[in-house]
């Protein structure tokens, strides 16, 4: 298996997901802002979190090289969230995302990765634009991707989704 870049923030280690990450991932998956904000995923148990990983992280990562990374916290090692760039269907440019467990929520680290994963796409992968999106009613992820610095465009539906999403986007 290829090996791929993990980074590293102030207080945080980035590393690629894998399926080592699974009983993470069903934890992640499971929360109660996925569920309301993301949606559910179908990942019930660790196997479903293995095929996921499978199905839907590694083979972008394996295409371009960056995907999902889990987030571990370096003071103690502990996974607290995930946040990736994505080559999503209906979307024009990179998508940029991000979830943390409830616990490690308000605590700077979605900004952290965040910020650390823009850098990533930017210099490392050389894209220059990306975009965010997020339901009307998640208000902290519209407060963070225009912190980020990424600006509203316009409302939009995604293919398989029929919820409409707010747009953001930045360009370098």
């Amino acid at each position: 298996m290829k090996k791929y870049a993990h980074f590293e923030t102030e207080r945080l280690v980035l590393h690629p997901t894998t399926v080592e990450d699974a009983g993470f991932i069903l934890e992640l998956l499971n929360t109660p802002k996925w569920l309301v904000y993301i949606g559910d995923r179908n990942v019930h148990t660790e196997e479903d979190a293995k095929q996921y990983i499978k199905n839907k992280i590694s083979p972008q990562l394996e295409k371009l090289g960056f995907s999902n990374y889990t987030l571990i916290r370096k003071a103690d090692g502990v996974k607290i969230g995930s946040c990736g760039l994505y080559d999503r269907e209906g979307l024009e440019g990179i998508d940029i995302g991000f979830a943390l467990l409830p616990a490690f929520e308000g605590l700077g680290y979605g900004f952290e990765s965040a910020s650390k994963v823009l850098e990533i796409g930017k210099n490392e992968f050389n894209i220059d634009r990306f975009s965010a999106i997020t339901t009307q009613n998640n208000l902290a992820s519209q407060r963070l991707i225009e912190k980020l610095g990424l600006r509203y465009i316009q409302t939009i539906r995604i293919p398989n989704d029929e919820e409409e999403l707010l747009l953001y986007r930045i360009e370098y």
